[in-house]
Order: C-alpha cells, then structure tokens, then sequence
C-alpha cells in the first residue's frame, strides 16, 4: 500500500515516514502544497495523511481541489489546532479522518489501516483470503495451510496489493508504482527477483502467482494454466 505524507516539518515528515515504511508502506513525502499537488496528479495513493498548514497553500484548499477533481483517495488531516471549527471543516470539505498533534504513532497508524480498509481497494475484512492463503493485514501475518510464511516488508507489500487485486493481470509497472517510492530508481528486474522470492517463500505445490507473458502477474486460487512461470524462472 502506498501513502502520501504532505508534512512541512522536517523531524515530523523523516518520522512518518520510517514508522510507516517499519509498517510495510511505501511512503511518499512531500512538503508543500504544490508538490502535493504534483504528486496526486501523477501517482495513485491508497490514502493521503495531509497537513492543513502548508508552505505556498493549505490543506483545506487541496482537499477541496482533489474532491473535486474526483479524487476518491481517503484523506487523514493533521493539525496542531484542536479547534472543533476546522474539524467540520475539513470533514465537510471531504476528508474522512483528523488526527490532533502531538498524537501517538499507533493511533494514527490504526487510522491510517482503517482509512486503506475503506478505500477503493478496500475489503471488508482485515483478513484476505486466496485459497488456503491467508493474510493478515492488522497484524501483516501470512500463513498457507497451518505454515506462517515469514516475509520481509517489501515481499508483504507485493502479496498484500496482488491480494487486494485477486483475480487480475497486476502489471510489473503497476506493482513498481505502488509498492516502491516514487524516487526510487526503476529496474527492470527487481519485480520479477521479488516475486521469486515471494513464490519460493509461498511454496508452489500449487503456485498461488501465475505468471502472464507479455502482461505480468495475477494471484488466484490454484487451478490447471497453461501457462508457466517466465522470466528466470519469477
């Protein structure tokens, strides 16, 4: 899953962005309301943690820019004011949460998981199901069978989004769109490494990821293809 954090304050941001990495989400950040701008225009998120103070504009004004603009990404606002006016501001003006600083990590990463629950890729369970597959994402555990899977968080973040697309063809542009920061430097290859790894760890009596030539990858119940695994053998 992959979050934009629009924070102007350095320790604040460089904070945000470990914890939820720790997590297992690719974090972009972005300081300012022009870049955040930017960065929703190009990328697609699975929630937005949105300062309401900002250099060069507010967070009111962005929310109400990207709602109207038909941005549906679950947005979690942040302030220093606990002012009950701006809440209902900012909720009425379409975001979905608001957090008050200084607030404890885990409150906010319990909003952070619920907002992603809700969002368009949303399930209304915590726990994703393929096969005898099952993820849970409140706690990040897999386990197949009566076997816990032990999977780094860059492997997790890859299974969890394949997860929450069960069924259809992920791309390799795709997958590196929402599982790597956006300033990471693409290579071609290390999607295909990851998903090796990700395959090997899963067992492949029957393999859970199928992969589609020419297309990429898609996670369903296991069931007679075709088609073999490609590309090295990912």
């Amino acid at each position: 899953m992959k979050l934009l954090v629009v924070e102007d304050e350095a320790p604040s941001a460089a904070a945000l962005k470990r914890g939820l990495g720790e997590e297992g989400f690719a974090v972009d950040v972005v300081t300012n309301a022009s870049a955040a701008d930017e960065a929703v225009a190009v990328y697609e998120y699975d929630s937005i943690i949105l300062d309401v103070r900002l250099p060069g504009g507010d967070g009111f004004s962005l929310c109400r820019r990207w709602r109207e603009r038909g941005l549906t990404t679950p947005i979690l606002f942040l302030t220093a004011c606990d002012d009950i006016a701006d809440r209902v501001r900012g909720l009425d003006l379409g975001a979905d949460d608001y957090l008050v600083k200084p607030f404890a990590f885990e409150e906010l990463l319990a909003r952070v998981r619920a907002l992603v629950r809700r969002g368009p890729a949303a399930q209304p369970s915590p726990e994703l199901r393929v096969g005898d597959l099952v993820i849970d994402t409140a706690r990040r555990r897999v386990t197949r069978g009566a076997r816990i899977v032990p999977l780094t968080a860059r492997e997790y973040q890859i299974l969890e989004f394949l997860a929450r697309n069960v069924g259809r063809v992920v791309t390799r542009t795709v997958l590196w769109e929402h599982v790597w920061e956006s300033d990471a430097v693409p290579d071609s290859n290390v999607v295909d490494v990851y998903v090796r790894y990700l395959r090997n760890k899963l067992g492949r009596e029957p393999d859970l990821i199928r992969t589609v030539r020419g297309g990429g990858y898609v996670l369903e119940d296991p069931a007679p293809h075709g088609e073999e695994p490609t590309d090295g053998g990912a």
